[in-house]
């Protein structure tokens, strides 16, 4: 993805890139790294890489429902017994490639901060052995996880001697495809994921249950954020659809979202009408553009790299703009709402909060929690 001629400061999942030339930082638009092959996912932190080309994504249906209604009472986590019952199975990952597992995986190594917060979730956190730098350090238990994946790249060789039995990779550029090719050569499953829509990142965490053993926990997890998407949806249903400018960066140009983006998704599920640069694979957002749009809410992905409300109100060309002239511009924590991961749900929640106040929100049922 990095050949385009503007990309995107972050992405809703920073990845491990390859290095070439020097672009902003996907977790900190004022440092340049080196960019990713492909594309943000987002939303790492955990690896390296401006950001790449995000693929379309599909928008959600009319009724706002991310998947059919759920028609059975989730199942409880499944016993080893029943687990083991699993195995061998055979499954395609996002990028097309099937790969085949004799028995659940002892040793797993996440390549993406989303999936070891997936893992943790399904309550595999002790089959991992490895994973991604993650400033976001979340959750808390995966501290203690060894890094094997870094700004600097992916250690292949330390992956190896892991003794890793299972690789979940980024697709899309997500992971670098040299990577994902050496483990491979070397006989490492590497499952790939990437979710180019909201429904994707639940078909991910479905598929990562059926790769690891823990399917069950995976049906409780989508189910449970299901409803909590259903809800979000029930409760925005006829509010005004504020114009709302999600800012993503701001050095070296101002970067929004693209268009048919994860990004645009969200804000369009929780009530608003996202204003985009125009272009489902360019994420910087021409001045003139954005000032004909006119936003009536102005909110600050970046804002947890130094970007103020006070400083985008001193923008030149922005004190027209009816957010600044109604003080509207608000900040947002941007990893929560843009990872494609179990807390995508309290993003949602989040957006909602920051678009729509005045609505109030059932209370969430707490998701499966790992051990």
């Amino acid at each position: 993805m990095c050949s385009g001629p503007s990309v995107h400061p972050r992405r809703l999942e920073p990845d491990v890139s390859l290095f070439r030339s020097p672009r902003p930082d996907p977790l900190n638009p004022r440092r340049p790294v080196l960019p990713v092959l492909t594309l943000l996912l987002a939303v790492v932190v955990a690896a390296c890489g401006g950001g790449a080309t995000p693929r379309p994504t599909l928008p959600p249906d009319a009724t706002g429902s991310l998947l059919p209604p759920a028609t059975a009472t989730p199942p409880a986590s499944a016993s080893p017994s029943a687990a083991a019952a699993a195995f061998p199975v055979t499954i395609t990952g996002d990028d097309g490639v099937a790969l085949s597992l004799k028995a659940a995986p002892r040793k797993i190594v996440s390549l993406t901060p989303a999936e070891t917060e997936v893992l943790f979730a399904l309550d595999a956190g002790a089959q991992v052995v490895g994973k991604v730098e993650d400033p976001a350090d979340y959750p808390p238990e995966a501290k203690a996880v060894p890094i094997l994946g870094t700004f600097a790249g992916v250690d292949v060789e330390k992956i190896v001697g892991a003794g890793a039995d299972l690789v979940l990779a980024g697709g899309n550029g997500g992971t670098p495809q040299d990577a994902i090719d050496k483990l491979r050569s070397v006989g490492v499953p590497v499952l790939v994921v990437y979710a180019p829509d909201v429904k994707g990142v639940l078909k991910d965490i479905a598929l990562t249950g059926t790769a690891t053993g823990h399917t069950a926990e995976a049906t409780q997890l989508v189910a449970s954020m299901q409803a909590g998407f259903d809800q979000v949806a029930a409760a925005t249903a006829g509010v005004p659809k504020p114009r709302v400018f999600y800012e993503t960066g701001d050095q070296p140009a101002i970067y929004g979202i693209a268009d048919q983006s994860v990004y645009a998704e969200m804000i369009s599920l929780a009530g608003a009408t996202p204003i985009t640069t125009g272009s489902a694979t360019n994420w910087e957002m021409p001045v003139e553009k954005l000032v004909a749009a006119d936003p009536e809410l102005i909110i600050l992905g970046d804002s947890a790299y130094g970007t103020t409300a006070a400083a985008v109100a001193k923008r030149p060309g922005w004190a027209g703009l009816t957010a600044v002239k109604a003080h509207a511009i608000k900040p947002i924590d941007d990893i929560v709402v843009t990872r494609p991961g179990p807390r995508l749900v309290d993003g949602l929640r989040l957006l909602v909060a920051a678009i729509h106040p005045e609505v109030v929100l059932p209370s969430l049922a707490p998701a499966p929690s790992g051990g």
